[in-house]
């Protein structure tokens, strides 16, 4: 786990979405930074449709990034996942 530094009106943002939204700060952004890395590489799919490519990756079993950086992931076949970036092992 590293440290990110981000702007005060970022961290203003976070915890009202956070709040608003019933996460803790840290899943708010990770959420924001995990929908926007696979907007980034999914362009041709909006928000809803990477928010289902979600649940079906956790229904798999995780969002592997390295698959998703692969082209694994369609909105059509759920992944061969392993496991979540970041996701806490227990």
């Amino acid at each position: 786990m590293g440290i990110v530094k981000i702007s005060d009106q970022m961290h203003e943002n976070l915890r009202l979405a956070s709040t608003a939204l019933s996460r803790s700060i840290n899943s708010q952004a990770e959420h924001w930074m995990r929908v926007g890395m696979l907007a980034e590489m999914y362009p041709d799919l909006d928000h809803r449709e990477i928010c289902q490519m979600l649940v079906r990756a956790e229904l798999a079993g995780g969002l592997d990034v390295a698959l998703a950086a692969q082209g694994g992931l369609d909105s059509k076949t759920p992944p061969a996942a392993t496991a979540r970036a970041g996701k806490r092992q227990h």
